[in-house]
């Protein structure tokens, strides 16, 4: 296996790239490669079987969307409270909806995987990783609520998302007062 990490996250920034332009239908090696202007064969070298590839590129989008630990120190530093919790949240739906590229990749990975029993096993992994890290974040820092809190605030940011990215309720709303209800309704 190809020990050059530089050239893997070029590889899985070029395969996200095309995932959210072209969908999983468009995700190949070879457009990978072209989309990272590396010569061909070289994402098929990275990443043997296009599940390997995929799973690559849920594990990528995680690493791109982490927080910005200059962000979360001043948040850290307050008192925990539900109010706290809305502005956390809201930083998460900042960065999803600011990155709308890597939104789109993890929703076509995520649609992938209902049809890819490996790749809902790498995902599937993946996703249970960052949610386990959310409620480990969540419990450690004191807030109110618990893990089912946070398995309830993930679905309704997940269609937060959607609803954002895609043809939605064709009604615009206010994002931040939306998700300032959310977590208030949750957690009560």
């Amino acid at each position: 296996m190809p020990r050059n990490p530089e050239r893997r996250i070029r590889l899985a920034d070029a395969g996200l790239a095309v995932l959210a332009e072209a969908g999983a239908r468009g995700l190949t090696h070879r457009a990978v490669d072209a989309a990272a202007n590396l010569p061909a064969g070289t994402a098929s070298n990275y990443f043997r079987t296009r599940d390997a590839l995929l799973g690559a590129l849920g594990e990528r989008i995680f690493e791109r969307l982490a927080p910005d630990p200059a962000v979360l120190e001043p948040l850290a530093e307050r008192e925990p409270t539900v109010d706290l919790v809305v502005d956390y949240v809201r930083y998460i739906v900042e960065r999803l909806l600011g990155r709308p590229e890597l939104s789109l990749a993890l929703m076509e990975l995520r649609l992938e995987a209902a049809r890819r029993p490996d790749l809902h096993e790498i995902l599937s992994r993946t996703l249970r990783q960052g949610f386990d890290a959310d409620v480990s974040f969540h419990v450690n820092a004191g807030l109110p609520g618990g893990a089912e809190e946070i398995r309830l605030l993930h679905f309704a940011l997940d269609g937060l998302v959607l609803d954002q990215l895609t043809p939605g309720t064709g009604h615009p709303y206010d994002v931040d007062a939306t998700t300032d209800r959310l977590v208030r309704r949750l957690l009560g």
